[in-house]
């Protein structure tokens, strides 16, 4: 690939540079939004694991997970300490997280993934899909074609020797669609990853759903929580296509596609 493209690829730096204060921003929504909360889908208490982004901990995922769980849902949190990429002990961690999971409840586990932790979720969907419910990724470079398609690559490189798992480029190539429903939530002013590296190959039971949200936000922006919240609702063995009410479209910008990907044939799957 050129390396002119490789540089395009790369989120712009005014969008970088600005990422704290808009996730800052986005926090001050959130917290504005609190009464409308008990408009959000109700949950039917299934368990939900959140997995947390490059260097961050459980901690980033709190605001997130305590929504949820006024929902209806079992959260958790990895409680594997600081995301440093996929070490011997997060691989193996998360497995066992899933294990007791899906032992403690009798039924399969939903993940949400952000960023790093949204490629961690469909690795694991892959390796465990009798035990996952449906994969829910936040502004996640699932189809990554390169390392210029992120401003994090220098961090994650920085721990690779104690990686178990090395990033081979595009990430998927080659793999089957995952076999249970998959949504990625992306945005075009994510400053820290390419939105398109976000976008996954549409099907049966697979969409991208388009937000405005600054990368460190998308755990407490109010328009990737209803999608959160909305995906997770849907009974099991059933998906539909995303719709978000009338009235908070313009909260949802037309999503993007890969290209040269036709749109699904149904809109809903049972």
């Amino acid at each position: 690939m050129p390396a002119q493209r490789k540089r395009r690829d790369t989120p712009s730096l005014s969008l970088f540079l600005t990422e704290p204060g808009r996730a800052g921003a986005e926090m001050g929504l959130f917290l504005a939004t609190r009464p409308l909360r008990p408009s959000l889908p109700a949950g039917d208490r299934h368990p939900v694991l959140l997995l947390p982004g490059l260097l961050a901990d459980d901690a980033s995922t709190i605001p997130l997970r305590r929504v949820l769980r006024t929902l209806g849902y079992r959260t958790y949190g990895w409680r594997l300490g600081r995301n440093i990429g996929p070490t011997f002990a997060a691989v193996r961690g998360m497995e066992t997280r899933i294990d007791e999971l899906t032992e403690r409840y009798g039924r399969p586990v939903s993940l949400i993934g952000w960023s790093l932790g949204g490629v961690y979720a469909r690795t694991l969907a892959r390796r465990r899909p009798d035990q996952v419910r449906q994969v829910v990724t936040l502004g996640s470079p699932i189809r990554m074609e390169h390392r210029g398609q992120t401003r994090a690559t220098s961090t994650f490189e920085r721990f690779s020797h104690l990686h178990v798992e090395k990033a081979e480029y595009p990430l998927e190539e080659g793999l089957p669609p995952l076999a249970i429903p998959a949504t990625s939530i992306y945005s075009r002013l994510d400053g820290i990853v390419n939105w398109r590296a976000c976008l996954d190959q549409p099907g049966p039971r697979a969409e991208n759903i388009a937000v405005l949200s600054s990368h460190l936000g998308f755990g407490h922006n109010p328009a990737a929580i209803w999608a959160v919240a909305d995906r997770l609702a849907q009974r099991e063995h059933q998906w539909a296509l995303f719709r978000p009410p009338p009235m908070l479209r313009p909260l949802f910008p037309r999503s993007d596609r890969p290209e040269n990907v036709p749109l699904p044939d149904s809109a809903a799957v049972a």
